[in-house]
């Protein structure tokens, strides 16, 4: 079962026309503008039997032309007449449909830029654990194709099925009006449509969540490799990596066949439907001109009737069956957006405009599904303090700063910052009250001053080159030619290592967060460049709480307390000595 399916059509219905709602002035105008068209459709046989009815028979004008020519209009002045109603049927129809292209187009983009906007806003509020299980592919796929079913639904879908009903019921009373019999017998194929119809739309569903599944896994691979290229060509995995692509993409090529031959025989058996039910009001029709119930002109019109009375049955038929396409996305759209955030904010959540610092873990536990990854933490950390983490790969120091910054809650126990649960605070708020330098720092496609104000969108530009300066930063960009206005490029690897750091410590500095939490802000960088990060460290840890990841024991040298985690479990926890490390942790990690 897909995930979509577990929302049930109904809901998804419903879901979807409340994020119509809003544009429905929009889709009025498309529906308005496509019910204009079907009396200018009624019109267009008209002058096929003024030409032959009146100027090649004997039957008089129509009723509505008759006021408008003379009394005794020649034959030529009726087939101009026809002519001239021809053309200006063509012109009407030709202009509703310039209108009509521009407002769906208008209408639709801005659907699918709103409804997109808004999965965007989710996807960066869904739990790490999703993206991690999932892949952020899978959610960029969801935001950039799955998005635009809304706008399927509703101008390619929904609103053609809306027009083309009425013109339905248009065609059915004025073939009903001329003959009434023809009418029931080009009606009598709707029944067999709508058993195809259902038949279609179990079948076809089904097959493109699938096949929309199995894109995003194949982009994935495109995505994963793109990012990870440098490693992919020093290993010369190209070719491997290219069979691992077509193995995912080829799932599309079966499934994008199988999706073509089921709608390809429903639209043979729709035809086949159509087709017949054309030859039985041919046939009818024709005894009736013998029988002299009709006239030629008038079996004439009926058969230009039908095959606009057909078209819009026609349609609606095969417009089902590609809406399943556009239902498809928007489950999976729907999926998305039904995604439980990263962590939920209380109702009665608190304002927090600054806080003091002092940190406080009481008996915390944290799980990732069934593995355990902290158990029963608790120490006490006052404002101001700078504490160094030490422990093994994997025993849990991330874990525990993700806790901190609320990116994860605790499976068991509680975090108190200046004496009130983490869960008490606004999120916003609370993350405004720190500030991140990690292991590989996370730079944006902009110029490196956008990057530094990154932290702080307000920020002027006297107070970025400030930060820059504290970070040690301001030497280094002043010598590139543009300056703070120098692109760095796709995460920013037109910039060492070491000046990516910098940026990433100036925007730290421009932040000023009263809590810091650096994760090996200097393990990827060499010596020299490391003395000038560590001296920036110093300026930026003094009067904040700091916490410290690092097993260069030269990146913390003004630490105040250093805690010890191995296995998830608190090993020991004490005043830094002058040494680096304090024997009484030295103890208790020994004792362990």
């Amino acid at each position: 079962m897909t995930e979509g399916a577990r929302i049930g059509d109904l809901a998804l219905y419903r879901r979807l026309a409340a994020e119509l709602r809003p544009y429905w002035r929009g889709i009025a105008g498309i529906l308005l503008l496509s019910f204009a068209a079907t009396p200018l459709s009624l019109l267009t046989p008209l002058p096929l039997k003024i030409a032959v009815d009146t100027v090649l028979g004997s039957q008089p004008v129509p009723d509505f032309l008759a006021p408008l020519l003379p009394g005794t209009a020649s034959k030529t002045v009726l087939l101009i007449a026809a002519a001239a109603l021809l053309a200006l049927v063509t012109v009407l129809t030709y202009s509703f449909a310039l209108g009509l292209s521009l407002l769906r187009t208008y209408t639709g983009e801005k659907l699918t830029l709103s409804f997109r906007a808004k999965l965007f806003h989710r996807a960066q509020q869904l739990s790490f654990d999703y993206h991690d299980r999932k892949g952020t592919l899978d959610a960029v796929y969801r935001i950039q194709n799955d998005a635009t079913a809304l706008q399927g639904f509703a101008i390619s879908g929904v609103v053609p099925l809306f027009a083309n009903a009425v013109t339905l019921l248009a065609m059915i009373v004025v073939t009903a009006r001329i003959d009434a019999l023809l009418a029931i017998v080009a009606l009598a194929i709707c029944p067999v449509l709508y058993l195809l119809l259902s038949f279609s739309r179990r079948s076809v569903r089904p097959r493109w969540a699938e096949l929309k599944a199995a894109e995003s896994a194949a982009m994935g691979v495109v995505h994963e490799v793109l990012a990870a290229l440098r490693t992919v060509k020093s290993f010369n995995r190209e070719e491997q990596e290219a069979e691992r692509f077509i193995g995912r993409a080829g799932k599309l090529v079966t499934g994008n066949v199988q999706v073509a031959l089921i709608e390809s025989g429903f639209d043979l058996l729709i035809g086949l439907t159509i087709a017949l039910g054309t030859a039985a009001v041919l046939m009818i029709g024709v005894w009736h001109v013998q029988a002299g119930v009709l006239s030629l002109g008038s079996l004439l019109l009926v058969m230009g009737y039908l095959a606009q009375l057909y078209k819009p049955l026609e349609t609606i038929s095969r417009q089902v069956t590609k809406l399943q396409s556009y239902i498809a996305s928007a489950e999976r759209a729907c999926a998305l957006l039904d995604s439980l955030a990263d962590v939920p904010q209380r109702p009665s959540a608190r304002p927090l405009r600054r806080a003091s610092g002092r940190i406080s873990f009481e008996h915390v536990s944290f799980a990732y599904g069934a593995e355990r990854v902290l158990d029963d933490i608790s120490f006490e950390i006052a404002a101001g303090t700078a504490v160094r983490i030490v422990g093994r790969t994997g025993a849990g120091k991330t874990t525990m700063m993700n806790l901190l910054a609320r990116f994860y809650d605790p499976t068991r126990g509680h975090i108190l910052l200046d004496g009130t649960d983490l869960r008490d605070y606004r999120v916003d708020d609370l993350r405004r009250q720190f500030a991140l330098v990690l292991q590989e720092p996370v730079l944006f496609s902009t110029t490196i001053g956008e990057n530094i104000r990154y932290a702080r969108s307000d920020a002027t530009q006297q107070e970025i080159i400030a930060a820059a300066k504290a970070a040690n930063a301001h030497d280094f960009i002043a010598r590139l030619p543009e300056g703070y206005d120098t692109p760095v490029g796709e995460r920013g690897l037109t910039l060492s290592g070491g000046e990516r750091q910098r940026i990433s410590l100036a925007r730290a500095f421009l932040k000023d967060a009263p809590i810091l939490i650096l994760d090996e802000p200097t393990s990827a960088v060499d010596a020299g460049t490391e003395a000038a990060i560590i001296e920036s460290i110093d300026r930026l840890i003094t009067a904040r709480t700091s916490f410290l990841i690092a097993h260069r024991p030269s990146a913390i040298r003004h630490c105040d307390m250093i805690i010890h985690i191995e296995g998830g479990r608190l090993v020991g926890i004490g005043p830094a000595a002058a040494t680096g490390f304090p024997a009484r942790v030295a103890a208790e990690a020994s004792a362990h």
